[in-house]
């Protein structure tokens, strides 16, 4: 599935055209897309296919297209503080994006049937917690992820505002996935009304991960690490004046001019001649003069690297260094 929308050469040109055909519709959705890299959830030996919009398949791996994403971030209708349960959570992805938006008092949990897909979407929340700066732009909602079966869960366990279930799911089904959610809840899957046909297991249920009462100690990480976050966002709108961002550049679409060749007939004889066109005289110095504008716009545009101002906030403080790095989440950058 997938394929509805052109692949991008980075993942803002992917997000860009899942904005232009309108999958991605609202500022949250956007904002959790570009924040966090698809690439990154890709096997290293596949990632030249990363921005494509196309689903994946690697083994136990099986990521969806990125417009399907967009379009179950959409119709989910996140807000932070909720609650959202992720069956088959695959690399981490889509729980990531979602965690963004859910915020430090949201829940984040996921149930993926495979240990070894356990395994590496663990690694990639690893890495992007350790690395990305898009951790200290926004207050994450940190997933925990289970193996099971998400057929098998608990009777007990809590029930949850949004519910997303990535593999189809059986019309049999289909009340069993609506007890997990809470009253006015939303849940999105794709119902099919063939039978699934499976070998048969030993039942084990799945226990999902507590609802946790955050610590008064991490309360305090939370409610000081927002308070450093609004004076750098003040700073940052006394600096730029009006606090309006730059008009993005965008690429100068070069045109080339083609050589027109007519062929005449004239009774039985054929001549070929070539035309000439009023703007093929200078053509060659046009194409050289818009090679040196698009070299002067690509260097005017080249975007500064990025700046962790959160981070710089925190260490210029008169702290000690562990509570630096605790703030900090002893996060590597």
């Amino acid at each position: 599935m997938g394929g509805a929308v052109s692949a991008g050469e980075d993942n803002d040109e992917l997000i860009d055209n899942l904005k232009e055909a309108q999958y991605i519709q609202t500022e949250l959705v956007e904002q959790a897309f570009r924040a966090i890299d698809r690439a990154d959830y890709y096997l290293e030996e596949f990632k030249e296919n990363a921005y494509k919009d196309l689903a994946w398949k690697h083994g136990n791996i099986h990521p969806s297209a990125p417009s399907i994403y967009s379009e179950v971030m959409e119709s989910l209708d996140l807000q932070p503080g909720l609650s959202f349960l992720n069956l088959g959570s695959g690399t981490g992805y889509l729980s990531s994006m979602v965690g963004l938006i859910l915020g430090p008092f949201g829940v984040n949990h996921g149930v993926e049937l495979h240990s070894d897909v356990i395994v590496c979407e663990k690694q990639k929340l690893d890495f992007f917690i350790r690395t990305s700066d898009s951790f200290d732009k926004f207050d994450f909602c940190e997933p925990s992820f289970v193996t099971g079966n998400c057929l098998e869960i608990s009777p007990d366990c809590f029930q949850y505002d949004r519910v997303y279930c990535g593999a189809g799911v059986q019309k049999e089904h289909e009340e069993y996935m609506k007890n997990l959610l809470k009253v006015g809840g939303i849940l999105v899957m794709l119902l099919e009304e063939k039978p699934c046909h499976s070998e048969s297991e030993k039942s084990r249920l799945v226990q999902l991960p507590p609802f946790l009462v955050r610590s008064l100690q991490d309360l305090a990480r939370i409610a000081i690490r927002g308070a450093i976050k609004k004076i750098v966002h003040q700073e940052a709108l006394s600096k730029s004046g009006n606090g309006l961002k730059n008009t993005p550049r965008f690429k100068r679409r070069r045109i080339r001019h083609r050589q027109m060749e007519t062929i005449v007939f004239l009774d039985k004889e054929v001549f070929a001649s070539r035309i000439s066109n009023p703007s093929e005289d200078n053509s060659c110095e046009d194409l050289e003069e818009e090679r040196r504008e698009e070299e002067k716009t690509s260097a005017e545009s080249k975007p500064d690297p990025p700046v962790n101002f959160l981070r710089q906030k925190v260490l210029s403080l008169p702290l000690p260094d562990p509570l630096k790095y605790y703030l900090l989440y002893y996060r590597e950058k």
